[in-house]
């Protein structure tokens, strides 16, 4: 268990969190939400340890991985080499083109992130995300710029990979649809508190537009928390 004990953070005289806790299970996918401002990035740049702050955190893992909105590839190396970069030494070409296969970029390994669509270039982020031998996935609204098809074919493109290793993963999104589709739990922040902290154990990912109790609580509680 990934626990936050009473952590504070401020940016000048702007306080982010006071006294913040939260304990986040391994193996699950846990969504931050609320409005922008709320902390959520903040809170995975501490998870990542990028950011500093006062109070506590443990047993965050070693290595961790990060995929955020914009697909950060360096534009002049290939898919391939993208995906290499992070395994240094260890970089092994059959799996990295397993890998590739698995997010569907079978015959893009030679291709420059300028000859990849959008959702492409978030695929390579993905598998870079599942190759580097991480014990902790944050996502910053990686979904985010994509239209509702690729949407979805990324989220599941995300699932079938975590369910091979159920690495614990933090994603944050400003989208109920979103959460809905990819979360066990969904946690809604405001003014650096909890205001509301959803769990559902529907198998993921779910259907994008389905109508379900879990999702109409979590539109309202988002709603309540603006």
């Amino acid at each position: 268990m990934i626990g936050l004990h009473n952590i504070s953070k401020r940016y000048g005289s702007t306080a982010v969190y006071e006294n913040f806790s939260l304990s986040l299970e391994e193996g699950k996918i846990t969504c931050l939400l609320g409005a922008s401002g709320c902390g959520k990035t903040t809170l995975l740049n501490m998870l990542a340890g990028l950011t500093p702050y006062e109070g506590k955190i443990e047993n965050v893992p070693d290595r961790v991985s990060y995929i955020f909105q914009e697909e950060r590839l360096l534009p002049n190396l290939t898919v391939r080499q993208n995906v290499a970069l992070v395994l240094g030494k260890h970089a092994d070409d059959g799996k990295i083109s397993e890998i590739l296969a698995k997010v569907e970029l079978t015959g893009k390994e030679n291709a420059y992130p300028s000859e990849l669509s959008g959702g492409q270039r978030q695929r390579v982020s993905v598998a870079r995300a599942f190759a580097y031998p991480s014990g902790l996935i944050l996502m910053d609204e990686p979904f985010s710029s994509l239209d509702t098809a690729l949407k979805i074919r990324l989220v599941d493109v995300f699932v079938r990979l975590w369910k091979e290793e159920r690495r614990t993963a933090v994603f944050v999104t400003h989208d109920a649809e979103e959460a809905y589709m990819l979360a066990h739990r969904a946690v809604i922040l405001r003014g650096g508190q909890i205001a509301a902290d959803l769990a559902e154990e529907s198998p993921v990912p779910r259907p994008y537009g389905q109508d379900t109790p879990f999702k109409r609580r979590l539109v309202e509680e988002m709603l309540r928390a603006q």
